[in-house]
């Protein structure tokens, strides 16, 4: 793994831990849905212009299904559930639940798939489902009320779950024809919310709408073009990383611009969480010097 590759991989955690952070901002004035339209179609919006300046069409005809259905798992309803539980929940335990998404698609796999449940894929399992109980168990805003906010969040990392388990069993796509599809269908599911949901506020703050955007244009668009790159460069184990980086990243931002509070809970919490991560995907140090070693000839 070279210095740009590094580089690219610290600012994609360093990116996608900061977009819990940008719905905290921005949620309380726009709500769940106006917030997460916004960021899909601003994100669709870039990735079109990407596409025009790398000539690359989106293949609509025979394809329409499969949009529809990754974007629903994959964008919509997990965008849409977070948004949610940002309304109550901190960036740092929205940031943890997140990384629980490999956890859902190895439990997943279990139940539907008849995968092979090893022992240190059930002690995974284990320590995430114990790591997540000491954040929620000690978070301060983790109360009886925020019950249906640490269910959204869940709820939201298993939809994750959900759309790796479908993206294995779909017929092959192109990585960035996924992710371009995958955004305009997302904006087709999220658009009729917004007849039915009024914004919390008329005259939503400029720092709000500076947070749509970034969330949108930084979060996703950029955040797809370095991890299309990444995956290009190193394969799909090393790119896994950024999994465990994004909870570091999202305790940092919430402490120094949300000025929450990080206890041993939290730290315990997302370590626990992380290492049971490590557990279910089978990531060691070993596969990633493996992965990234020259080839010899």
């Amino acid at each position: 793994m070279n210095s740009g590759s590094i580089i690219r991989l610290f600012s994609l955690a360093a990116i996608w831990g900061a977009s819990f952070l940008f719905m905290r901002i921005a949620v309380p004035e726009l709500g769940p849905a106006w917030l997460m339209f916004g960021r899909v179609l601003l994100a669709a919006l870039f990735l079109a212009l990407v596409a025009v300046a790398f000539k690359r069409s989106l293949p609509i005809r025979g394809y329409a299904g499969h949009f529809m259905l990754l974007s629903f798992f994959n964008t919509a309803l997990p965008f849409l559930l977070f948004a949610y539980a940002a309304q109550t929940l901190t960036a740092s335990l929205l940031a943890v639940l997140n990384a629980t998404a490999p956890l859902w698609g190895a439990l997943i796999g279990w139940v539907f798939f008849r995968q092979r449940m090893s022992v240190k894929i059930a002690a995974g399992l284990l320590l995430g489902i114990c790591g997540v109980a000491i954040l929620v168990g000690f978070d301060a805003t983790a109360n009886s009320n925020a019950l249906p906010a640490i269910a959204a969040g869940a709820g939201a990392a298993c939809c994750y779950g959900i759309a790796t388990w479908y993206t294995r069993l779909a017929k092959p796509v192109p990585a960035f024809t996924n992710a371009h599809g995958n955004m305009w269908g997302a904006c087709l599911w999220l658009l009729p919310l917004l007849w039915f949901i009024p914004l919390p506020v008329a005259e939503p703050a400029s720092q709000s709408l500076y947070a749509v955007l970034a969330l949108g244009v930084v979060c996703t668009g950029v955040a797809y073009m370095l991890y299309f790159r990444l995956v290009q460069d190193l394969g799909a184990t090393p790119t896994l990383t950024v999994t465990f980086l994004i909870p570091v990243f999202g305790v940092l931002w919430g402490h120094l611009f949300l000025d929450e509070t990080v206890g041993w809970h939290t730290l315990a919490g997302a370590a626990i969480v992380i290492t049971g991560t490590m557990l279910v995907t089978g990531f060691s140090l070993n596969s990633l010097r493996a992965a990234t070693a020259p080839v010899k000839e």
